[in-house]
């Protein structure tokens, strides 16, 4: 698993394949492993090295002097340009460190990098700025064969564990608060926008009922009738057909009443999807974000 193509290579880093050779050739920058069958490959180290090389490049030192340092200087000076001014902005240059380290499983620099980004950032701006780009990366990689499942699952359950440590941590808010409802509908599984959503609505004052994945809407019609729910938010991440969306939204609507509705995820982007008095369409956190201004809380 720990076997990366020049191609992956060059999605991870944004350099193209041949610049790589061109940078092996001249350089000795890298030094791809063959396999069996004569076939170059590089592992988690050169992948790292390579990340490293192009975070480095704007500190307008030659590509020649870069890529004769050992790895460990590497390292070194990219820590000390981390800590001049301007680079804490570089969101690139942190979902290039986080991808490294979920490519190659290793754990404990993801733990690292991750818990620089938050105490640099927060969560809400790490999540629109490295998170939710570094998701969209990932998801792309996946969708061409570029990334292995299980390196996909490493990464997001990663996250997972960060996002519910991070609401985990928040003090609880007001009983006499707005009550908002938040699940995934079946056969949803992607729970990570909702996690955000959880920690917003938190931090914003108001009181989260969650339910997390694979939701069936009957659990969603008991919460309602058994508790005071004023809004409910839900993410449908999987491209589903506009007639099962519809059918869907549909049937949520009679169980939720007049209460909002809030639609988040890419599984909604059909333009067969109807306007409807009660349902809100999230396409960003930005929109989110300007909903619960409008909404006062108790």
């Amino acid at each position: 698993m720990d076997q990366f193509s020049i191609s992956q290579l060059s999605q991870f880093s944004g350099i193209k394949p041949h610049t790589i050779r061109i940078w092996e050739k001249r350089y000795n920058a890298l030094n791809p492993h063959r396999s069996e069958g004569n076939t170059r490959y590089y592992d988690g180290a050169q992948l790292r090295r390579l990340l490293n090389i192009v975070a480095l490049l704007p500190t307008g030192n030659k590509i020649s002097k870069l890529c004769a340092l050992s790895d460990e200087e590497l390292f070194r000076m990219r820590m000390e340009y981390e800590k001049e001014a301007g680079v804490e902005n570089d969101y690139q240059y942190f979902i290039n460190q986080l991808i490294a380290a979920g490519m190659s499983y290793d754990e404990a620099n993801f733990e690292k990098v991750f818990s620089h980004c938050l105490l640099k950032f927060g969560l809400e701006k790490m999540y629109m700025e490295i998170i939710c780009p570094l998701l969209d990366r990932v998801g792309l990689m996946w969708s061409v064969d570029d990334i292995p499942p299980s390196q996909e699952h490493f990464i997001s359950n990663l996250l997972r564990q960060k996002m519910f440590t991070a609401i985990d941590s928040m003090p609880p808010t007001s009983e006499t608060g707005e009550n908002w409802l938040l699940f995934l509908p079946e056969d949803e599984f992607h729970e990570l926008g909702l996690l955000f959503s959880n920690f917003l609505l938190r931090s914003r004052g108001r009181n989260v009922i969650y339910l997390g994945a694979n939701v069936p809407l009957a659990s969603v019609e008991k919460c309602i009738n058994d508790l005071h729910i004023e809004n409910l938010l839900f993410f449908m991440v999987r491209c589903n057909l506009p007639e099962y969306i519809e059918e869907y939204l549909e049937e949520l609507q009679q169980v939720a009443g007049q209460r909002k509705i809030f639609v988040a995820g890419r599984g909604t982007d059909s333009e067969e999807i109807s306007t409807r008095d009660n349902l809100v369409k999230i396409a960003k956190v930005e929109d989110l974000q300007r909903e619960l201004k409008q909404i006062k809380v108790a």
